[in-house]
């Protein structure tokens, strides 16, 4: 059920924030703020210094709460099992790698792998990848779901990249299980770490809105 729950987690909260700190301490604050403006799926991503540490340190502090630590930018098998010994409850890479697949499921944590093209997909379902991200998000575009799902209906699909407040109803309406926000949350956060919240808050006002609520 492990897997099952976070897997529901990640879609009934449907934004992912994908956080680059260029320091342990600076991807925590930055974390803190995110969760503070409503987003509480959080992706650290492994160009961050330390991030293993990282994701201990917030799989340990909200153990138990609505929220779910995952690891990104994970190249190889050796660092999704670091990351998932140090409390990753998801992996996230750039491409599709059966070796870390296999890592995953040997752990029953989901992984995401990057996929940009039909054969990446199919060959990633082929070892029981439950959800791909689609990267680089900006350049397939949305409606790239709605294309992918005519030969492929049962594939679930979550961009990365070029998520926007202007184009996130697209995303939601051709069907993305969840969507990846990543700079666009830490904008114009140099002199003022809550601009972080204010940024996450409007992420989530947007999607509430397109939701209807």
């Amino acid at each position: 059920m492990n897997k099952f729950n976070t897997l529901q987690q990640l879609h009934d909260n449907y934004l992912v924030a994908v956080v680059r700190g260029q320091s342990k301490e600076q991807a925590l604050d930055y974390v803190e703020q995110i969760i503070k403006g409503g987003i509480l799926n959080i992706e650290i991503t492994f160009t961050t210094p330390q991030a293993e540490l990282v994701i201990q340190e917030l799989s340990d502090k909200y153990r138990g709460e609505n929220v779910v630590v995952g690891a990104g930018t994970v190249l190889d098998d050796v660092t999704a099992r670091i990351a998932i010994m140090n409390g990753a409850s998801y992996i996230v890479s750039p491409h599709f790698d059966d070796q870390i697949a296999t890592t995953c499921n040997l752990y029953n944590i989901p992984y995401l792998p990057g996929c940009g093209s039909v054969t990446e997909i199919t060959n990633a379902l082929k070892v029981g990848v439950d959800v791909v991200k689609l990267f680089p998000g900006d350049l397939l575009g949305a409606k790239y779901i709605k294309n992918v799902h005519g030969p492929l209906p049962q594939v679930e699909m979550m961009p990365s990249g070029g998520v926007s407040m202007d184009n996130m109803h697209e995303w939601y309406e051709y069907g993305a299980f969840a969507v990846g926000i990543g700079s666009a949350l830490t904008k114009n956060a140099e002199d003022d770490i809550t601009q972080v919240k204010t940024n996450t808050q409007n992420f989530v006002q947007k999607l509430e809105d397109i939701r209807g609520r």
